[in-house]
């Protein structure tokens, strides 16, 4: 019996503070721990860093932290973590293969919520489809398309190619093709559509309109119309400028030209 107290005096005096030292380095670790993550929450809020960024590295972080802390406790209480350490990386190795699709989309993700290509509300064209931007997560943008529908695109794909931001200037130039017919006045249609432009609102002054003979066509010829206008008011502009003209040609007797052609029959006789 005395031996066996003996022993059990032993091991808690051996190992007893081991554990006493392994419980502390958990607490003030978790302690140290929730320090440093409050820290880097602070330093990417002052940055204006996304909040889905924030979160995760904030998560990455402490998830890092406290591996590191839970190995210093095993080596307190003489465990061997060299061997745990390489189960460890060879984990993250084999997770990283089997998951490499996912985190190239993550790392797109990064890049673009770090850089800012665009954001939530702006029309864009990426990946092969065109939306106004829903959201921006850490694998998928999410698009809607002008007819209601959603696409889910991976960052990898957004980042992949080229990507055109249409809302990220204030102005944009509408670019509009109207011809004439050989046989009309090309100064009073050239008059006439700065008229209709100088009567639209919307059109900027500053840059100026272009209004110019763009091509002498196979059966017209061609103006090149080019107002500016707010990024807001594109489409608005461009449809009505385009019946504004067609309305207006016709009370000025300019004619549209269209596409004719001339059937001859010859009757054959027997």
């Amino acid at each position: 019996m005395e031996n066996v107290m003996d022993t059990l005096m032993d091991w808690a005096t051996v190992y007893g503070l081991k554990i006493v030292g392994a419980i502390a380095i958990l607490i003030i670790g978790r302690i140290v721990v929730g320090i440093l993550t409050g820290v880097v929450r602070r330093m990417m809020d002052r940055s204006k860093s996304d909040e889905t960024l924030t979160k995760f590295v904030v998560s990455l972080t402490k998830i890092a932290l406290m591996t590191f802390v839970f190995i210093a406790a095993l080596g307190t209480l003489g465990v061997q973590t060299a061997s745990f350490v390489a189960i460890i990386g060879a984990a993250g190795l084999a997770i990283g293969f089997a998951l490499q699709g996912s985190l190239s989309n993550f790392a797109s993700g990064v890049m673009l919520i770090v850089f800012r290509p665009f954001k939530a509300g702006d029309y864009v064209e990426a990946g092969g489809t065109s939306g106004s931007v829903e959201a921006i997560q850490i694998f998928n943008t999410i698009l809607k398309t002008p007819d209601n529908k959603k696409v889910i695109l991976p960052n990898s794909m957004v980042t992949g190619g080229s990507i055109t931001n249409y809302s990220a200037m204030e102005m944009r130039r509408v670019d509009m093709v109207f011809g004439i017919g050989y046989d009309d006045d090309i100064k009073k249609a050239k008059a006439t559509l700065e008229k209709i432009l100088s009567e639209d609102a919307r059109v900027l002054k500053d840059p100026a309109i272009t209004v110019a003979v763009l091509e002498l066509a196979d059966s017209s010829v061609n103006f090149a119309v080019r107002p500016w206008v707010k990024t807001a008011d594109y489409w608005g502009v461009y449809f009505d400028i385009t019946e504004k003209v067609k309305v207006t040609f016709d009370e000025q007797g300019i004619s549209i030209p269209f596409p004719q052609q001339d059937v001859h029959m010859h009757q054959v006789t027997a």
